[in-house]
C-alpha cells in the first residue's frame, strides 16, 4: 500500500511556491473524494493558498457544482478528459482560484463505463494555462486514489514553478 504521506512533501512545496507566486489552487474531486484538499490542507500555511475544494463523486454534481455541461457528462461520461478539464475550470472558477485541479477516474474494484480500473484523468487549469492528462495506475482502491493525489500535487508544483 501506498504511504498516505508521499505527498505530503510536495504539498509542503506546492504551498511555499504558491504563496511565493501570491497564487491559490482549488479542487473539484471524483475519486479522490477531497483527499487531494485535504492533503494540501495538511501543510501550515495552506489557509493562504486554498481556497476551497469540490467534491463531486455523483456525475449530477460535475453538473450542477463544478459546471461540466450536461452534453459533455451525456456524450464522453464522468470518467473522461474533457470532463477533467471542465471540472479543473469549474474549481477555479466556482471557488475564485488562480488554479483549478480535477480529478475524476476509476478506483474499483470494477471498471467503470468501459474504463478499467486505475484509469485516472487529471485536469489542471492555470493563468493562460489549461491541460489534462490520462494517468493508468495500478493497485488497490486506496493506492490509486493516493498516487493520483500526490500526481496531482507534483503536476501542480510543475505548474506553478512554469
Amino acid at each position: 500500500m501506498t504511504d498516505p504521506l508521499v505527498a505530503a512533501a510536495p504539498a509542503a512545496e506546492v504551498v511555499r511556491a504558491l504563496t511565493a507566486a501570491g497564487q491559490t489552487v482549488a479542487t473539484a474531486e471524483s475519486l479522490t473524494a477531497g483527499l487531494l484538499s485535504a492533503t494540501i490542507a495538511g501543510v501550515p500555511g495552506a489557509s493562504a493558498v486554498l481556497r476551497g475544494g469540490l467534491v463531486v463523486y455523483a456525475t449530477d454534481l460535475k453538473h450542477t457544482l463544478a459546471e461540466v455541461s450536461e452534453d459533455r457528462l451525456r456524450t464522453e461520461g464522468p470518467v473522461a478528459a474533457g470532463t477533467a478539464e471542465q471540472m479543473a475550470v469549474g474549481a477555479r472558477t466556482r471557488c475564485g482560484a488562480d488554479w483549478g485541479i480535477g480529478l475524476t477516474g476509476v478506483a474499483g474494484p470494477d471498471p467503470q463505463d468501459g474504463h478499467p480500473v486505475g484509469t485516472v484523468f487529471l485536469g489542471l487549469s492555470g493563468p493562460g494555462h489549461t491541460e489534462v492528462m490520462r494517468l493508468r495506475l495500478s493497485g488497490d482502491r486506496w493506492t490509486i486514489r493516493i498516487t493520483a493525489t500526490g500526481i496531482a500535487v507534483r503536476e501542480l508544483l510543475r505548474c506553478v514553478q512554469g
